[in-house]
Order: C-alpha cells, then sequence, then structure tokens
C-alpha cells in the first residue's frame, strides 16, 4: 500500500491536518530558530536549555538580529527543494520576543518564499499569551505548541517562575485564550520523576483541556563538573564522572505510563485524541515515515540555529563540539550536508550495539534519539539505550492491536476498528 493511500485512510480533523504539515521527516532540512537563545521567564528545574546562555556569556543580549533573521530565512527556504516549508520558533521562551519580530519575519517569508506554502509552528510555555498574541496566531494560522506536564500537582513540581512559584494557573489561562480565539494548539509534556506515577491523570487531564495531540518527551539526563566551557549537562559521548539528573524518568515506570494510557486510547479514543509515538509506532509497522526523528532508522536532517546563526546538529546537541557553522558565513544547505552532519545522522543506525540489532521491536524503536544511549548492553556494550526496557514493554504490548490496525488500512476500512477488537479483549 502507497504512503499516500495510508494517508487517505487515517482520519481527517483540523489538528491531525495541521501536525501532518509539522512533519519534521517530510522535510529535506528541518531547522529550529530561537529566537531568544536560553532566555527564557521560568526556571524549570530540569531545563535543558536554560545553561546554554553559558555558551555566549560575551554577549549582552541573547536576541536575533534582523539582519540573522533575514539571512536565516532566504537560506532555510532556498535550501528546501519542495513547495512546503515549516518554520519552527523556538526557545528559550519564544514570546520574549515581541510580535513585531515574527510579523517582520512573515515578511520576509513572502519576499523570499515565492508563493510557496508556509507554515509557523510556535513552542511556548503559555505564560505570556494575551489576546494580541492569540488573534496574531489565528490571522497568521500558527500552531502552538504549549509546554505542560499536566494538572496542577504534576506540572508544578518543575515548571516553575523565577520566584520558585508554581506556573500552571498561567498556562492555563494562556491555553483559554487559545481556545477562545480557536488558535489549533498542541501539548508537550516533559515525561520526569513525578508525573511518570499518573498517566492516567495526565492522559485524561489533556482530554478535559482539549488536547487532540499529545507529545511526552521521558527527560533523560546526566550532569557533570567535567566539562570546561560551563555546561553542567553531557552529551551521550561525553564518558566523565556523572551522575543522573534526579528527575530522569525511570525507564520500567515510563514504559508502564505509556501502557496505561494507550489501553484507554485503543479502547475510547481512537481518531478522537492523537498521541505522538502511537502515531510513530502505527506508520513504522505500515513502512510509513514515522513523523518524529527519534523514530526514524537515521536523522541529522533537524538543526537549531541559536539567536546569533549559529547552527547546530540537533536541538538536543547545542554543544561546542557539534557546531556546524554560521548562517553569515555558510547556507543552511551546505551546513546540513557537511560530512561531519551526514555521519552525525547515520551514526543513529550505525552505532546501534548488537543487542538492538538482535531485538524484535527495532523496527519500532530504531534505537529512539541517541543522546538518550547512555548505557550499556548486560555484556559490557556501550550505546544502549536508557529507557529501553519501557519501549521494549510498550511496544510487545501495543503490538496485536497497531498490526489489526495496520490490516485495517491495507484493507482500506478505518483503523479505528481497533476500538471494537479492544474491547472484546477486555
Amino acid at each position: 500500500m502507497s504512503k499516500e493511500t495510508i494517508a487517505e485512510l487515517l482520519p481527517k480533523n483540523p489538528v491531525m491536518s495541521k501536525t501532518i504539515v509539522f512533519n519534521p521527516l517530510s522535510l529535506p532540512t528541518y531547522v529550529m530558530a530561537k529566537t531568544i537563545g536560553s532566555m527564557c521567564n521560568l526556571n524549570c528545574s530540569y531545563c535543558y536549555y536554560l545553561e546554554k546562555e553559558k555558551l555566549y556569556q560575551n554577549r549582552k543580549k541573547l536576541e536575533m538580529s534582523d539582519e540573522i533573521l533575514e539571512l536565516f530565512t532566504q537560506s532555510y527556504i532556498e535550501a528546501q527543494p519542495v513547495k512546503e516549508v515549516l518554520f519552527t520558533w523556538h526557545g528559550g521562551e519564544t514570546m520574549l520576543r515581541d510580535i513585531s519580530f515574527y510579523k517582520k519575519a512573515l515578511q520576509l517569508q513572502k519576499k523570499y518564499g515565492r508563493g510557496r506554502q508556509i507554515d509557523n509552528v510556535l513552542q511556548t510555555n503559555g505564560t505570556r499569551l494575551n489576546d494580541e498574541w492569540c488573534r496574531f496566531f489565528k490571522d497568521n494560522n500558527f500552531l502552538i505548541g504549549i509546554s505542560i506536564d499536566g494538572p496542577e500537582h504534576c506540572h508544578d513540581v518543575y515548571r516553575m517562575n523565577k520566584g520558585g512559584k508554581g506556573t500552571f494557573a498561567e498556562v492555563m489561562k494562556g491555553i483559554e485564550l487559545l481556545q477562545k480565539h480557536e488558535v489549533e494548539f498542541n501539548t508537550l509534556s516533559v515525561i520526569n520523576d513525578y508525573n511518570v506515577q499518573f498517566p492516567l491523570d495526565v492522559y485524561r487531564f489533556f482530554k478535559e483541556i482539549g488536547s487532540r495531540y499529545m507529545q511526552f518527551a521521558p527527560i533523560v539526563e546526566r550532569i557533570s563538573d567535567g566539562r570546561t566551557d560551563g555546561l553542567k549537562l553531557l552529551p551521550p559521548e561525553q564518558h566523565v564522572d556523572s551522575q543522573l539528573a534526579p528527575w530522569t524518568v525511570n525507564p520500567e515506570k515510563f514504559g508502564k505510563f505509556y501502557i496505561e494510557i494507550f489501553d484507554e486510547w485503543v479502547r475510547f479514543d481512537v481518531s478522537q485524541f492523537y498521541v505522538q509515538l502511537f502515531d510513530a509506532t502505527l506508520a513504522n509497522l505500515v513502512g510509513a515515515q514515522p513523523g518524529v526523528c527519534i523514530f526514524s532508522e537515521t536523522c541529522g536532517h533537524a538543526a537549531a540555529m541559536e539567536f546569533n546563526g549559529d547552527v547546530y546538529a540537533c536541538d538536543h546537541y547545542v554543544f561546542p563540539e557539534f557546531k556546524l557553522g554560521n548562517v553569515r558565513s555558510q547556507t543552511i544547505f551546505e551546513m546540513m550536508f557537511l560530512e561531519k552532519q551526514l555521519q552525525f545522522g547515520a551514526d543513529k543506525k550505525e552505532k546501534l550495539p548488537r543487542q538492538c540489532l538482535e531485538c524484535d521491536v527495532l523496527r519500532f524503536c530504531r534505537g529512539e534519539c541517541p543522546k538518550n544511549r547512555i548505557a550499556q548492553t548486560p555484556d559490557g556494550e556501550p550505546g544502549l539505550n536508557y529507557l529501553c526496557a519501557g519501549y521494549k514493554a510498550f511496544f510487545r504490548h501495543a503490538l496485536p492491536y497497531m498490526e489489526f490496525m495496520a490490516n485495517e488500512l491495507h484493507n482500506k476500512r478505518p483503523p479505528a476498528n481497533v476500538m471494537f477488537f479492544a474491547r472484546g479483549k477486555s
């Protein structure tokens, strides 16, 4: 079956259609733009990006200039051999830049777009949303990603303001404003050592607030004083004395988290609510693109650009050793096709340990994100994903239902029929 046929059979709704556009794997080159660097109005304990300001201690302002914005816009559009172009605005907190910056961005997109379809996605913590911002997002068809970790008792554990107070109430006011102005939004949740204990609380809460598309990002971080650049978090390639950050999620609990959510979703919510991992699993099963780089065979096509034009291999690899260049002197295309970047992407597949190569769920997992490959196999081979046990448990649990959905797609029937199958197995 063709990928086009699969897409046609998938249920249609406004959020899903936007989300299909918001698919880095559909683009040959994808770059997250950091409009304000690592600057943020919050002080989330687990944030991997706040410390990146130490890379630019000689700069008074971590703020993208009009010059860099124009160079990036032109270079990014020219790097795409397709008609659709996706701009993703990321932080730090993107809304520390005022609306005039994004109005300028839209003007430049029109100037260099030459009739292409251009979409914009903006990730925010939601605390600075107001009517003016929401009208702007609605008028210009922005898709908004909201960072929220679940109900109040989950969210406020780590997502605090500079004064050490929880931010749940502020975020909810922002979501209510998005709903008031009918702005499409997705939710992004960091799964940590606390909220992993409350899978159904988290999932049902998101359903209640109208989040049709949910992303759950497990947090795995190591802390060390072994770097000389002021950074304390480590890339997986760096082997120095370190310890897991206290907010790191437990692999087994992480697997259970997804299993409990899946069991409710597969019985009652298919085609109504979308969970990134579930979509990616089905896609890999039917031979389509998984829609997220961590579950693809290779990576390296999705980079991050700092406020000053520095481009890095990946949003989770903003370290000096993974810097590709700067838009002032190199095009996006040139940087993304450097040998070091191509090898970075190929390593995702080539550096899998033997245990992974022999694993029955490799076709779904693909080793997940290289940043999480900090464990060793029982044989002592490095490169095992820290979350391996959790993913393995989930994929094995979900497989019978995913196979049923794949068969429905193959026979041009709605995959949502799996709900009758799942209820029958209860």
